[in-house]
């Protein structure tokens, strides 16, 4: 069981930075992948970044490249997600995510934090 906690989701305004952070707990060891995911109203949940400890790499989609930076500390089981330049469409719920080691779906959510970016 691992369970994952998020937090720092807030209002911001558009061009402002925000830091959203994400703490795993329980049986944090089956866990090889942390990452994020967004759900903005009537859309399907997206994910926005990951990063893999066995491969020692990271992931980002197109949409926030070169805004958003993802970190980890693997010993922890913590992920960062520092997002800069926000814009009203990175408005969503940010969800954690986790993947454990060989899986190739997310087997663990966190209750998710809202993200609003006024403009």
């Amino acid at each position: 069981q691992v369970q994952l906690v998020e937090s720092g989701g807030r209002l911001v305004q558009a061009g402002g930075s925000l830091r959203l952070s994400c703490a795993a707990s329980g049986w944090t060891f089956s866990i090889d992948t942390m990452g994020w995911f967004r759900q903005a109203p009537g859309k399907e949940r997206k994910l926005v970044a990951s990063i893999t400890g066995s491969r020692n790499s990271t992931y980002y989609a197109d949409s926030v490249k070169g805004r958003f930076s993802i970190s980890g500390d693997n010993a922890k089981y913590m992920v960062t997600l520092q997002m800069n330049s926000l814009r009203s469409e990175d408005t969503a719920i940010y969800y954690c995510a986790a993947a454990r080691v060989g899986s190739r779906e997310t087997d663990y959510w966190g209750q998710g934090t809202q993200v609003t970016v006024s403009s």
